[in-house]
This record gives structure tokens, sequence and C-alpha cells, in this order.
């Protein structure tokens, strides 16, 4: 399905991040970059997945960034896929919020993903194609209490993307950019929180059980592959209808 595309995916040491670099693998990519400052949790990816390479990366490091994009395109000569994942949660109230955890999420979520697609962006409009996928959140688009900082940064990728699908194709490459908004999916953020917190959030979505990776891997899939070419500047969510 992905016709031996080059993909780098951003915090693929766990969660939905995993699952994509995972799935990306086993649907024909001829390479996948599994980025993540916690390179050894990432270890067995490579032993299990001949096509994936394990880079530990910190998307704040516009240097390291810069030279790990240059490598890449000088084994490959192209990057066919950007899969921006790498997220951070600080929540507080707005009242209680400190100037560090809004500065941390920012740095991660919002110019994290600014590091990454200015650095891979150029090599994809030389080849012409390219498709670049964000991990934004419902809570980007319809907020929630107590992440004023998540909610912010999350939003702001939203906006980000519909100005890279204008900007990047404004000279004719087929460059895309699109992102997924996340319901409340199952993870190893999530796996510890009480019962009743996760019969709420079953609760108050209509189809009545909370997402798996999966489901956000094979959103990924689809705006990463061909069958997705006509598709840009989108907000795909993937929320089993949590937000109507």
């Amino acid at each position: 399905m992905l016709n031996n595309k080059v993909c780098i995916v951003t915090g693929g040491a766990q969660g939905i991040g995993r699952c994509i670099v995972e799935t990306f693998a086993k649907h024909d990519a001829l390479q996948v970059y599994a980025c993540d400052m916690n390179g050894a949790a990432m270890a067995s990816l490579e032993a299990k997945y001949p096509n994936v390479t394990v880079v530990e990366l910190n998307v704040c490091d516009r240097a390291s960034i810069q030279q790990f994009v240059e490598k890449v395109k000088s084994e490959h000569g192209r990057i066919d896929v950007l899969v921006n994942n790498a997220g951070v949660t600080r929540d507080n109230l707005i009242e209680k919020m400190t100037e560090e955890e809004w500065d941390f999420v920012c740095d991660v979520n919002l110019k994290g993903v600014f590091n990454m697609t200015q650095a891979v962006a150029p090599v994809m409009m030389e080849n012409g194609a390219g498709s670049i996928v964000t991990m934004s959140s419902v809570v980007g688009t319809d907020g929630n209490i107590g992440q004023t900082n998540y909610a912010a940064t999350k939003g702001g990728v939203i906006a980000m993307t519909k100005g890279w699908a204008k900007e990047l194709s404004r000279k004719g490459a087929q460059v895309r950019a699109n992102c997924i908004a996340p319901g409340f999916i199952e993870t190893p953020m999530t796996v510890d929180l009480p019962e009743k917190v996760l019969h709420y959030m079953r609760s108050k979505t209509p189809l009545g059980r909370m997402g798996k990776p999966e489901d956000i891997a094979n959103a990924a899939l689809f705006l990463a592959s061909d069958n997705s070419a006509f598709i840009t500047g989108q907000t795909l969510k993937v929320d089993g209808g949590l937000v109507i």
C-alpha cells in the first residue's frame, strides 16, 4: 500500500506512534525511520522488521533534525512520508498552569512539528511529491478543561497544516498535508486510568468503546498512501463519533 515509500515517524517508541511504524513496515514501505528520544524502547522494532531503522531524535533539536534529514536524503534521494506524532501533555487548570508547563508542551507539540516539517518539506518539494500527516486531537478542535496548552498546540498544528497544504503545492508539487484528530484511544497513557474515568470515556463515545492504536495507524496509512492522493488540508477525526 505504501509502494516502497521512505517514511519518517516521530514519537515511535510506544502507543500510537509505535503502531504507525509497525503498520507502515507491514504495508510495503521501503524504509520506516522510527524516531524518538527513547531509543532503547524501539530496539525490538529493528529486530522484528528489516525495513525499520531506529533513530534517537529530539524534535526540539533543530541541528540534529537537519543532520538526520540530510542523512536520509543521501541514502534514498527522497522522503515520501512524514508523520508528526511526537507529543506530550502537562495538564492543569488555567489559573494553576505554570509557564514551564506551557512552554514544554508548546515546544514539543507545536514547535517540534514546525521543526520537522521545515526540514523535510523542501526534500518533498524537490521530488515533486510527499505526504505530511500530523497528529492533532479532538481537544484541538473542540477544547477541554485543564488542557489550555495542549489544546493550543493541537489547534495550532491544524492551522499550520492548512497553510502547508496551500504553500507546498503552489509550484505544482504534489505535496499534501493533513491532520488526524483522535478521540479517546487506548494507549500506555490511558491504561492506568481509574475504571470510572474509562467508563466515562466510553459512555461519551457513540460507538461505545475507546479507540485502539490500530484505528489511528490505519488512518495514517490511508493519508500517507496514494489512495488519498486528492486529499490535502484536511483534519480527519478518528473518534468513534465523540465530536459530531
